[in-house]
């Protein structure tokens, strides 16, 4: 994905030719479609289908944790591959989880509604950004604070449970409210919460697994709303927990890599 780069070919007369580089099609349709969840989770959320809106956020989530492995599978990475899945997950992890939570509840508190919706948006900018500037010196086994489609994943899976429960967002908007401030302040602490990434799919594993991933999906079947939210009201929690064992065992509670080979990483362990 080297979109808008040139590269110098030289013609039979010895005269320089620029030629226009495309970009990776099969990981930016990924993204694309990532992009696309968020912004039919807005439209659903502004027609009042909440439901609807929380399943497109999900949806976002899957799609974009499936670009990044494919563009590392099919050795398709570039710079415009990162901004592109930044934007769109600031549109779909970031202003949609925010824009569903104040249409759903927060509107009837009034500044203080925008001001929760705000906050978490914000919030979200920020983990992405810092996030983009932190991948080098980051332990790749932990993410730096909340990781932005778990925030949103836990906001749009209160607002699904509390639709398919039957209750309006009018009834639990200061809870609304906390939860925003909870999922968004969270996103930019330096609580370490696993990424999962140190998991290779490459990797042959026993039967067991098979059979426990099974169960699995069967359970969420069961009832996605409750599960799915506690599955990251759980998530959400750990990396405090984490971070409480680290403390109390005495070891280093920072996720910044502890090598200091690399001249980048010069005084960001002191």
């Amino acid at each position: 994905m080297h979109d808008g780069e040139e590269s110098v070919q030289m013609t039979e007369g010895g005269v320089a030719r620029k030629r226009r580089k495309g970009i990776y099609i099969l990981p930016n349709l990924f993204t694309l479609a990532a992009l696309f969840g968020g912004f039919y989770a807005i439209v659903m959320a502004m027609n009042g289908r909440f439901d609807q809106a929380a399943i497109g956020v999900f949806a976002a989530m899957v799609l974009d944790s499936l670009d990044g492995r494919i563009a590392r599978m099919t050795n398709t990475q570039s710079a415009f591959g990162e901004q592109m899945d930044s934007l769109s997950d600031m549109v779909s992890f970031g202003a949609a989880p925010a824009l569903i939570a104040y249409i759903w509840a927060l509107t009837s508190l009034g500044r203080w509604g925008w001001l929760g919706a705000f906050v978490y948006c914000a919030c979200a900018a920020l983990r992405l950004a810092r996030f983009n500037v932190n991948t080098a010196v980051v332990d790749k086994r932990f993410f730096q604070g909340l990781p932005s489609p778990a925030a949103a994943a836990l906001v749009a899976g209160f607002v699904w449970l509390m639709t398919d429960a039957g209750i309006s967002g009018q009834d639990v908007r200061w809870l609304t409210f906390g939860l925003m401030l909870f999922a968004g302040l969270t996103m930019v602490t330096n609580l370490p919460f696993y990424s999962f990434k140190d998991v290779q799919m490459k990797r042959s594993v026993p039967f067991a697994v098979i059979v426990l991933i099974a169960l699995g999906i069967a359970v969420i079947n069961i009832d996605p709303p409750t599960v799915m939210f506690a599955l990251f009201v759980l998530y959400g929690l750990s990396g405090y927990v984490l971070y409480g064992w680290r403390k109390a065992k005495g070891q280093q509670t920072s996720v910044i890599s502890t090598s200091t080979n690399e001249p980048d990483e010069r005084g960001l362990h002191e």
